[in-house]
């Protein structure tokens, strides 16, 4: 499967902006769908996962309460809802898929996931 992210760009901060990943060539309504971000000399962070059910969700401590991510499996898409925006979120967003079960915990860590999307950038400014 391919994954293809967008929606991201520049915003003050306190703004928002909403993430889209579709997937093309397969379907991903098995998967655990996650987004992680990087930045320049820092490794891969965890931000969000999904449940393939889309029902059950985990979040970064970090953007708690500031981002919402969901899914459309008859649409093969995933979105991640992003308020509050900070500078701090600064970074290349990813997204991407894995068949790890959800009750591993292990959704929050790259080695999850084996289909990744190409980045899309968000600036957040002062």
């Amino acid at each position: 499967v391919q994954l293809q992210a967008s929606g991201g760009g520049v915003v003050q901060a306190g703004g928002s902006l909403r993430l889209a990943c579709v997937a093309a060539g397969g379907t991903i309504d098995t998967d655990t769908m996650g987004w992680f971000r990087q930045t320049p000399g820092k490794e891969r962070e965890f931000v969000a996962a999904v449940r393939w059910s889309g029902d059950k969700a985990d979040y970064a401590d970090s953007v708690k309460g500031r981002f919402t991510i969901s899914r459309d499996n008859a649409k093969n898409t995933v979105s991640l809802q992003m308020t509050s925006l900070k500078p701090e979120d600064t970074g290349s967003y990813l997204c991407a898929a894995g068949r790890t079960p959800w009750g591993s915990n292990f959704y929050s860590d790259y080695e999850a996931y084996n289909a990744w999307g190409q980045g899309t950038q968000v600036t957040v400014s002062r």
